[in-house]
């Protein structure tokens, strides 16, 4: 599989300084975190808070604070590790998919306790690790949402470690507002009966988080795909928009390559999307080999939305 994308920004002669394209990934970051990342990443990584409301730590405003500073120093050091070592560093879809599996049983297992605990005369459970907060925090890097790959990919063609950790922190910086606004309210509503109906939204969303990683693996027998309408061609056009990826079955010629181009429609989950066990930022072209007939399945890079390309 071959593709065809956007050149990274690399220091050569005549380039920008490395600070001043430091300085413009981390503004870049943030713009991303704040604009498309907020929902995508709050939905995926926001049921670990829960993990901060179980217990009598729910009440104090200082652990958000040492929530997102796990996070921030987690997704620096990413960044500088994708910046140095590039894409040999990066988790491919598979072992994604087992994260994103484990971390929705952990929210599940998270919102079970909170419910159990539920009520004005629950007994006062034992005080949190000073460790949990900071923990929880840098374990979102493992349930990434479809915009942190992107910034991920920007991060390894950066070519530098100083510009992908200030990617990637600016990234933390974009979506911290929305992250404080979700550890205020769980924190308010820990020990009040309001407690249960969280619990349950957070055992949603650790379902959610568990079917997507699931849907990402391929681990679910597949139902029969309809037949896409058309004739079978060399070039197909995939539109990836906000609510999945349009047409969702196209139709390409079998025993010949093929070229499948992705455009991009809206920035969320669909903007990366996993095709052949590689993950790819879109816009971009992906050139595959000669194909026998039957049917390809991407998926996007969180596991929410799929589509197939069958060959004929």
């Amino acid at each position: 599989m071959q593709l065809r994308m956007p050149r990274a920004v690399r220091p050569r002669p005549g380039a920008r300084p490395l600070t001043v394209q430091a300085l413009t990934l981390l503004a870049g970051g943030a713009a991303a975190g704040l604009l498309a990342g907020t929902a995508t990443c709050t939905a995926a990584q926001g049921g670990l808070l829960i993990g901060l409301a179980d217990g009598r730590g729910g009440h104090d405003p200082a652990l958000v604070g040492w929530f997102l500073a796990g996070r921030l120093a987690s997704y620096t050091a990413a960044g500088a590790l994708l910046g140095l070592l590039g894409s040999a560093v990066s988790l491919p879809p598979q072992a994604r998919a087992v994260l994103l599996v484990v971390a929705g049983v952990t929210v599940i297992g998270y919102a079970i306790r909170l419910m159990r605990r539920t009520g004005c005369s629950a007994p006062e459970p034992p005080a949190p690790s000073r460790f949990k907060a900071p923990l929880l925090g840098a374990a979102t890097i493992l349930v990434p949402c479809g915009v942190t790959l992107g910034v991920e990919l920007i991060a390894v063609s950066s070519g530098s470690p100083l510009a992908g950790a200030a990617a990637m922190a600016g990234f933390v910086v974009g979506t911290a507002p929305a992250f404080a606004l979700l550890g205020y309210v769980l924190r308010r509503i820990s020990r009040t009966r309001l407690a249960r109906w969280a619990a349950i939204v957070a055992m949603g969303s650790g379902l959610w988080t568990a079917g997507a990683g699931v849907n990402l693996g391929g681990w679910l027998a597949q139902a029969e795909t309809p037949a896409a309408s058309g004739p079978a061609a060399t070039t197909v056009t995939v539109w990836a928009t906000r609510d999945g990826y349009r047409p969702a079955i196209v139709t390409a010629r079998a025993g010949v390559p093929v070229e499948v181009v992705f455009e991009l429609v809206d920035q969320g989950c669909t903007g990366t999307v996993s095709i052949v066990g590689r993950d790819v930022a879109l816009p971009a072209t992906v050139r595959l080999p000669p194909q026998p007939a039957g049917t390809l399945r991407y998926v996007c890079a969180m596991g929410m939305y799929t589509g197939f390309i069958q060959f004929s």
